[in-house]
């Protein structure tokens, strides 16, 4: 019999807690975060009609030249000022965080406060 891992049954409690709780609607919509070691990525999200209306992350053209690791916390910030531009170009200002069961520490922290920094309110 597999072994499960009790660090991605925590994360997978913590999500579904998140998801039940949080949902998007066309007045607010949803900003999840989605990391990986080496990435770091950010959709928003209409539930209502499952549309994504803005996304940004670290594999954009404008991030892919930068100098240094792209799954750290200066490339979360990055992130997050691109997205809050690409969010008030769409008309978007306010946005429900879903921070997809990862703890709001570190790349997690760093973008919602970046997001907000740069004209997003949540």
């Amino acid at each position: 019999m597999a072994k499960t891992n009790p660090r991605s049954v925590a994360w997978a409690k913590r999500k579904a807690r998140v998801k039940r709780k949080l949902k998007g609607t066309a007045d607010r919509p949803r900003l999840t975060v989605s990391r990986s070691l080496n990435h770091t990525y950010v959709q928003v999200i209409d539930d209502g009609k499952g549309v994504t209306l803005a996304c940004a992350s670290t594999l954009a053209p404008e991030f892919r030249n930068a100098p240094g690791h792209r799954g750290n916390v200066a490339a979360a910030k990055l992130v997050g000022a691109a997205i809050a531009q690409s969010c008030l170009k769409a008309g978007i200002t306010q946005v429900v965080f879903d921070r997809n069961g990862y703890l709001y520490h570190g790349r997690v922290k760093a973008l919602a406060e970046a997001a907000r920094e740069n004209g997003l309110d949540f």
